[in-house]
This record gives C-alpha cells, sequence and structure tokens, in this order.
C-alpha cells in the first residue's frame, strides 16, 4: 500500500494482521515473548478472540478501553483486537503512580481495563471509585476476583468480523507529558500507523521481512509502539518483547539469545550498555541497525557504540504527538551530533518567538507538518489549539538547520527534560521536593552527566534550623513521584536566583 491510496474505508488492525496472512506468512513467527512463540496465525486469533470478547463485555464502538501492560503477546492482541471491533485502546505508561493512572482513567472515562498483574497493586485503590469503569480485566495467573484476561480469551470466537471503521475515525490515544499541568490524551487515526512505517521504517530504516526487532523502549511509548507493532507487522519481521525493565544485562540476554537484526535504544540506555563489563562480542550479536530517540545521542555513544558492534546508530526525533520519527539520521548518511535530515513526507519549518521563519544556522523552534500529526489533545482546547495549528504541529524543540540539510538539537522552549527518553516536568519534582518538611523552596534544573546526559538536578534551600542529606531528599522524590524522576544531585544553597517579582531564574542555574 502507497502513502497516498489509504482506503476511505479502513481498519488499522485488520490492514496490519491480514496482509501478513494474504502474503502466506501465517506459519512464521509474529512475536516472541518471556512466555513463548506466536505465529501470524497465532496473532491473528488471539486478535480476533480479544475483539469478540471486548464486544460481548458490551463495549461498544468509540469508547475506551486501557491497558496498562507489560510488554508480552497480551499488548498487540488487546490493542489490535480493540482496534479491530472500533473500540479505542489507551495506552497508560506502566511507571506511574496510582494518581496519575487515577487522573488517566477519569479523563479517558475507560469503560474498562485491561491490567499486568504485576501492575494491579497501583490501580486496586482506584477501582471501586470510578464511574465509569465497568470492567477491571487481569492479565497473569492471580485476577484477585476481577475478570482473568486468558479465561476471557478463551471464551472469544476464533473468526470476528471487524467495524466499518474509517480511516479519518479515532482509532487510540497515547497519554503525553506536559510542562504545565496533567498529562494530555493525544488522538490519532486508524490511518496514523501505517504512515509511519511507510515513510519511516521502510525507506529510511530499511526493515524488511527478514528481520528480527528489539525494542528497549516499550510498547506504551509512540516510539516503542512503531517499533515493536506497527513496523514489524507491515513487513512481516518478527518481534521480540521483554516484560522486564531494559537494564543492559536484560538487553544483552535478548540481542545474544535471540539475534534481533535491528535494535531500538535510548542514549540513556546505550551509555549504560557501553560501561558494562558484560556487553556482548560483537561476533556473538547480529545486529545490522541501531537506531536511538527520546533525547539528544552524544557524538561519543555513537563513536563507542560503532567500535564495539560495527554498527551506526541512526539518531532521530518524533512524538507522541507525530507517533514517530520525523527527522532522522539515515545509513550510510549519520552525522555525529545532528538528528539528521527531515524524513521524506515530512516538511519542517524552524520559527523565532514571533512566528516568522529563521534562516539557516539559526536557532528556532521546530514545528513539523505530516500525516501523522495527532488530531487534538481530549478535552484540553487551549493547548490543542497552542500545539495544533493549521497542519503545523509544534514540537517544543529548539533546532538549528545547519549545512547540508541536517538538523542539531538546541534544547527544549519550555523547561521540560528529557529524562531517559522520558518527559520529566521540573515543576512536578520541585512540589515533591517542597512536600519535605525540612525544604524552604528549590529549583531543578537540567544538568549534564559524565555521558554528557541530561538528568534533573535540585537547587534546595532547607528551612531555617532544618537539616536533611541529598540522599534523604532523593528518596522522597522516589517514594512521592514516579520513581526515574528523582534528581540524581541535590545541592543545598542558602538562596535562589530571583527576578524582582520573585520568580525563580532556572537559567542561571544551569550549568553549575
Amino acid at each position: 500500500m502507497a502513502v497516498t491510496d489509504i482506503p476511505r474505508v479502513y481498519n488499522a488492525a485488520v490492514d496490519l494482521v491480514e496482509r501478513n496472512l494474504k502474503a502466506g506468512r501465517a506459519s512464521k513467527l509474529a512475536y516472541i515473548d518471556d512466555a513463548g512463540s506466536y505465529t501470524y496465525a497465532d496473532l491473528a486469533e488471539r486478535v480476533n478472540r480479544a475483539a469478540s470478547a471486548l464486544v460481548s463485555l458490551g463495549l461498544q464502538r468509540e469508547e475506551r478501553i486501557a491497558l496498562a501492560l507489560l510488554d508480552t503477546i497480551d499488548f498487540p492482541a488487546v490493542f489490535l483486537g480493540a482496534i479491530k471491533a472500533g473500540i479505542v485502546p489507551v495506552a497508560l505508561n506502566t511507571l506511574l503512580t496510582t494518581p496519575d493512572y487515577e487522573y488517566m482513567l477519569r479523563d479517558s472515562r475507560a469503560q474498562a481495563l485491561v491490567v499486568s498483574e504485576p501492575l494491579l497493586k497501583s490501580f486496586l485503590p482506584l477501582l471501586d471509585t470510578l464511574p465509569d469503569l465497568k470492567h477491571v480485566i487481569v492479565a497473569g495467573k492471580d485476577a484477585q476476583g476481577r475478570t482473568l484476561f486468558s479465561s476471557l480469551l478463551a471464551k472469544g470466537t476464533k473468526d470476528f468480523e471487524a467495524a466499518p471503521t474509517l480511516a479519518d475515525d479515532i482509532c487510540f490515544w497515547l497519554y503525553s507529558s506536559g510542562s504545565t499541568g496533567a498529562p494530555k490524551g493525544t488522538v490519532h487515526l486508524h490511518s496514523h500507523l501505517i504512515l509511519t512505517a511507510d515513510l519511516y521504517a521502510k525507506p529510511v530504516l530499511g526493515i524488511r521481512e527478514s528481520d528480527v526487532v528489539f525494542s528497549a523502549a516499550k510498547l506504551f511509548f509512540a516510539y516503542g509502539l512503531g517499533n515493536a507493532l506497527t513496523f514489524p507487522l507491515a513487513v512481516g519481521a518478527t518481534t521480540v518483547l521483554m516484560a522486564e525493565r531494559p537494564t543492559p544485562d536484560a538487553v544483552f540476554n535478548r540481542l545474544v539469545e535471540h539475534k534481533p537484526t535491528i535494535f531500538y535504544g535510548v542514549p540513556t540506555l546505550y551509555a549504560g550498555m557501553l560501561v558494562s563489563p558484560n556487553f556482548p562480542k560483537k561476533e556473538d550479536l547480529a545486529l545490522r541497525v541501531g537506531t536511538s530517540a527520546g533525547e539528544a545521542l552524544p557524538p561519543e555513544i555513537l563513536k563507542r557504540f560503532a567500535e564495539r558492534t560495527g554498527v551506526e546508530l541512526l539518531d532521530g526525533i518524533g512524538s507522541t504527538e507525530m507517533l514517530h520519527i520525523f527527522i532522522s539520521n539515515s545509513p550510510g548518511d549519520v552525522k555525529p551530533g545532528t538528528t539528521g535530515k527531515a524524513v521524506p513526507g515530512y516538511q519542517l519549518r524552524l520559527v523565532d518567538e514571533k512566528g516568522n521563519e529563521v534562516k539557516d544556522g539559526e536557532l528556532g523552534e521546530l514545528q513539523i507538518s505530516g500525516p501523522t500529526s495527532a488530531i487534538m489533545y481530549w478535552n484540553q482546547r487551549e493547548k490543542t489549539k497552542n500545539t495544533f495549528q493549521g497542519p503545523w504541529t509544534r514540537s517544543g524543540d529548539k533546532y538549528t538547520k545547519i549545512e547540508g540539510g541536517y538538523y542539531a538539537y538546541g534544547g527544549r522552549s519550555d523547561d521540560m527534560l528529557k529524562v531517559g527518553g522520558i518527559y520529566v516536568s521540573p515543576a512536578e519534582v520541585e512540589a515533591a521536593l517542597v512536600s519535605h518538611p525540612a525544604v524552604l523552596e528549590c529549583a531543578v534544573v537540567g544538568h549534564e552527566d559524565a555521558e554528557k546526559l541530561v538528568k534533573p538536578k535540585a537547587f534546595v534551600v532547607l528551612k531555617p534550623g532544618a537539616k536533611a542529606t541529598g540522599d534523604e531528599l532523593k528518596a522522597h522524590v522516589k517514594a512521592t513521584l514516579a520513581p526515574y524522576k528523582y534528581p540524581r544531585w541535590v545541592e543545598f544553597v542558602a538562596e535562589l536566583p530571583k527576578t524582582a517579582t520573585g520568580k525563580i531564574q532556572r537559567f542561571k542555574l544551569r550549568g553549575k
């Protein structure tokens, strides 16, 4: 299917699954997870069973179903099953806290929740307080009084007639962090998934049927969703899924055991892999392509990874709003220190604070125009208007276009930090620190570690006579927020730099 000929009546799940059965791949491995292997025929049956089971619960077209699932075969089964039935899956970050989940479930008005058993404890305090939530389905062995997903799947039917959705129908949501306020439900259409494969995965990444792919970025991320679901299904490749956290050793095990040819990571992970004594020998790997996204890739990490593996990492940038990568380095055309060039099919512009385009070599805010842009933030009209401006989507990132058409990253337009590829709001970390009884006020800024990767650093003013250690404050933040948001450094200061009106001048703390 070419980029331009998506039919008006179109269901993304039907396309991604059926194209493989029609191509004769029914017996080919689609997924390998921690529990087993599944062919394309197995996947198709699971998708149908999931779709029919969800409908049997009374879920209607266009209603939302929340997914808090680890990376196993259950994720594509439920995600695609819901889409096939015209139900809208809302993929939730599995690293969040109970208050985060409460907000998202209330905001989305999800009628059902499918949750992996190890994550259920974060939801238990909420489940009887949400007026819209009618069904809680647990993927695992112990449903703890709720519905077991495996039992539900067994009751589903092998065949299911897809809902007659349109290419422009709402297909799924992903929640995007914001620089201020609550997360934003980012709404995508049925046409968007395959377009990311047609525009980036096939022509830039060069993914093909013979590939085995493995993404350290999880399926609930826009990045991971493309890497481990859309892209391999678009060409009939095989995907390795890993439920556990992507530590260097866990990643090494999969790279050596399953011999993936494409690996998708983030710079923080690559840095951790490269300093590990357990980094595999080059002859034990089968990699031909590696990608990096989520935060700028330091040239030194690119160089060291190429020396260890013979593979040049392709740095790129995507977003939840654009669904996947729209600027990327390409095989044979990697310029260290840049994010690469515009992915064909996407138009880019860099503008100043007045909205005027800047000249090449000048720093400007990056805006993107392309066919995969989300249509809105759910129930956030002002933020929608601010981000989605006609055909252009504001990224919030600063870039410079340099000689040769390459784009060099220049930081954020707001105070948001990218930590290990995940957005962190300094204001949120500050609020957690100030909730400690010893803290008077604080400021959190981005600070580069030894690998030139940005992490949160806190400058803290203690209350008169109060005492606290840096480790104590770090532990407090970890206990209050999702643990990855904690400040890696805590510096105690007598006062914070402020404007005449009392506003903290964070820019004066950067680089300290």
